[in-house]
């Protein structure tokens, strides 16, 4: 069972109260004095905080997915690393592994769709980074087999990973769901975490001397999907979205490079790049690269391209309601803006699963398969 079963969960909860019920029958018996009643007074009211401490711990696990197997908190990897060779003129994306979505009919690509696990290799950047590509079930159906699909780029935030986008988050799930239902076009997602250099948090910049990571998402990552699955090169064909820093990242990225990008949506994004022990040095001294990555000051100093933006927040629980605002009001045509604002949701997985249905609706309607 894994350590985000409900399986796990139950079990502990029933076993905290299985050691509270336990504790209320025996202590009269260990009431006495004695070596032997002392332990069994110590014993058991240890084994019980350590139940009711393991419920907690699992339940807001389960919640926000700070770990997402027994290897992960532990401190293990629960997979083997992938040697990518690239020789001339390979493909820049390799399969390593495949899964299917937990809808009916998800064993059959052409009903569930598919989720598949891939290695990304930057030609430009250098970089080599995991990710998830959700295909839709009409990828893979005969009516569709020459057409393209739109797609975007989804990044979770730092220092998540980007199985949060599959199990906590559910972006395979519900753009599958929203299909199905009529209110969006089936969608290409290519699901990542913005930590392409791990351990170190870039903010999708270029660093001086260090990981070229907005070269990897401007160019390299959408350049090597489009070699490798059915979608178009121009811009229409391509949106970025995120939370939190990943939501920072799929801004500044429309924002910069409308040349690739037609649409970026972020949610409970901030609007300037952090500068703290998790990203090091990132700009060098450099006043130019640190002003371009203020999302705000950009706006004002640097040509808006045509890119649509969603920005969201909300008025109780989110630290980002001012510079969401200052930023809506910053755009100018021929960019446009859009945004949700939540009475109240705090920087959580609720808050964004209660946003992404939208968000996915609104990017789908910002791009085009051709």
């Amino acid at each position: 069972m894994g350590l985000t079963s409900n399986t796990v969960l139950a079990l502990a909860v029933a076993a905290a109260v299985a050691l509270f019920a336990t504790t209320i029958w025996l202590w009269p018996r260990l009431a006495r004095r004695g070596l032997r009643p002392v332990l069994g007074r110590v014993g058991l009211l240890l084994a019980t905080q350590l139940a009711l401490f393991a419920s907690v711990g699992l339940a807001a696990n389960n919640s926000f997915l700070f770990y997402g197997s027994w290897a992960d908190l532990f401190g293990q990897e629960q997979d083997m690393g992938v040697v990518v060779d690239h020789s001339a003129g390979s493909k820049n994306v390799k399969v390593v592994g495949k899964q299917q979505l937990d809808v009916p009919g998800g064993a059959r690509p052409a009903t569930g769709g598919q989720i598949q696990k891939v290695v990304v290799a930057g030609e430009k950047s250098g970089i080599d980074s995991p990710a998830y590509v959700y295909l839709p079930p009409e990828y893979f159906q005969p009516a569709y087999a020459k057409k393209t699909f739109p797609a975007a780029v989804v990044l979770t935030g730092y220092p998540g990973t980007a199985e949060n986008l599959l199990k906590g988050l559910k972006y395979p799930k519900t753009a599958y769901q929203q299909a199905k239902d009529k209110k969006m076009r089936p969608m290409i997602l290519v699901m990542m975490r913005p930590t392409v250099a791990p351990p170190r948090d870039t903010e999708c910049v270029d660093i001086p001397g260090g990981p070229q990571t907005e070269t990897f998402f401007a160019e390299d990552l959408p350049n090597a999907v489009s070699q490798t699955y059915r979608v178009g090169t121009k811009p229409r064909n391509w949106g970025f979205m995120g939370n939190s820093t990943g939501g920072y990242c799929a801004l500044k990225i429309a924002l910069h490079h409308p040349e690739r990008y037609a649409a970026g949506a972020g949610l409970s994004a901030y609007y300037k790049a952090a500068e703290d022990v998790t990203t090091g040095d990132l700009f060098h001294g450099s006043k130019k690269q640190r002003d371009r990555a203020n999302l705000l000051w950009s706006l004002d100093h640097l040509p808006q391209g045509t890119s649509s933006f969603l920005v969201t927040t909300s008025k109780q629980g989110e630290g980002n309601l001012k510079g969401t605002r200052d930023f809506i009001k910053k755009v100018k045509a021929p960019a446009r803006v859009s945004s949700i604002t939540l009475d109240s949701g705090g920087h959580n997985f609720n808050t964004w699963n209660r946003e992404i249905p939208p968000a996915l609706v609104w990017m789908s309607s910002r791009l085009s398969a051709v």
